[in-house]
């Protein structure tokens, strides 16, 4: 089931994230963080939970013309049965309506699997930047078009 996130899912949420975005690196989605981005009204973070375990979640914030996808992970045991790709339907969905152009995103260059999945979607890398995460390990950054007209958003 997807639903949003509510304020008491902030930690879950913040422990997912260290656990399997952020290994090997400081813990930036705290769950103050997290609690600030559920608030956030510009920002939508959506959960995919079965019988209220947290299995999947994913929060992308809503700019003028582009949205940014800040995070998007699903437990290893959950992986490869179309659960992130639901969560990112849901919010492409939504962009759509909110007019938005294209959903921009960076992810770990380490991160091989990540970037196969988002390939498969229709993103293309756009940049690598190098020593983006902690000065040690380089970013790929990352768009999909929703519309023709949408820039580099």
């Amino acid at each position: 089931m997807l639903r949003p996130a509510r304020l008491h899912d902030a930690r879950a949420m913040a422990e997912m994230s260290r656990d399997l975005v952020e290994s090997g690196l400081p813990w930036r989605y705290t769950p103050a963080r997290m609690s600030a981005l559920i608030r956030d009204t510009e920002t939508i973070a959506l959960l995919a939970c079965e019988a209220e375990r947290l299995r999947g979640m994913a929060v992308m914030q809503f700019l003028d013309e582009h949205a940014h996808l800040s995070l998007l992970c699903v437990q290893p045991m959950q992986q490869r049965r179309g659960l992130g790709r639901r969560l990112l339907d849901w919010l492409e969905a939504s962009a759509r309506v909110a007019g938005i152009g294209s959903i921009v995103l960076e992810l770990r260059a380490d991160n091989l699997s990540a970037l196969a999945f988002y390939e498969r979607l229709g993103f293309v890398q756009t940049q690598l930047m190098p020593d983006y995460y902690e000065g040690r390990i380089a970013a790929r950054c990352m768009r999909r078009r929703l519309r023709h007209d949408a820039g580099a958003g």
